[in-house]
């Protein structure tokens, strides 16, 4: 059992993580025995090749996948005893999460797309929390534009502003440039860790990029399912 105080010093604490796909016949083994605590507030870079299991690690931390096997606190609450329909009300809130492909709703504007997932938790006050964010992200003139009136740089603008519009304790973010431009994604990280340093979120990042995983303040490489190396970012 955990201790009060592991809880209070850890976003994360995940122990012994497995996950493992297919059927019996014909098993998978994605993720081979995670250890991984991250502290509050700190900035975790994730790297490692291509079906390494950085993108399948991030989606057991977020809840948005079951782990098959070990123990998993997020943010105080047990993700491995969870059902699906559990863990997405666990997630509420508590998470926020930037993937590479926007994920927009095409029949919302700027401000729908924000706003909604905080009025299905139950937020009276999502509308002006939605706005404030989007301005935040620059995007005060385009409340009102649906994501097609919208570049691609402003479309993840969006997400940005829906993923930390709820204030959540984690953020996850899974190669948020990785369908921008060079210069447009390197502004989108300004305003990510921006974003996260005024709020005090927790960040984890799946990224390719070096440089990017030097400004973290710890890089995690994996390979073939497990935590090659761990270490503080120069």
């Amino acid at each position: 059992m955990t201790s009060p105080q592991t809880e209070s010093t850890f976003a994360i604490t995940a122990k012994n993580l497995t996950l493992t796909l297919g059927d019996a016949a014909a098993p998978v083994e994605i993720l081979r025995g995670i250890d991984l605590d991250v502290q509050h507030g700190e900035v975790l870079a994730l790297l490692g090749p291509s079906g390494s299991g950085k993108s399948s690690l991030m989606a057991v931390l977020s809840g948005l996948e079951r782990a098959s096997g070990g123990s998993l606190l997020v943010a105080g609450a047990d993700f491995t005893t969870m059902g699906e329909d559990e863990l997405a009300t666990a997630r509420r809130g508590r998470i926020g999460i930037v993937l590479q492909a926007f994920h927009l709703l095409p029949t919302m504007t700027a401000l729908e797309n924000v706003a909604t997932p905080m009025e299905l938790s139950g937020d009276k006050d999502a509308q002006a929390r939605a706005q404030a964010e989007l301005e935040a992200v620059g995007l005060g003139h385009r409340l009102d534009h649906y994501p097609s009136q919208l570049s691609g740089g402003e479309q993840q603008r969006v997400a940005i502003a829906r993923a930390i519009a709820p204030r959540p304790q984690l953020i996850f973010a899974d190669e948020p440039t990785g369908n921008l431009d060079a210069a447009t994604g390197h502004e989108i990280i300004e305003l990510l860790f921006a974003r996260r340093a005024e709020t005090g979120a927790t960040l984890v990042i799946i990224t390719h990029d070096i440089e990017l995983a030097e400004r973290c303040d710890r890089v995690v490489t994996l390979a073939d399912g497990l935590i090659a190396s761990d270490t503080a970012a120069a």
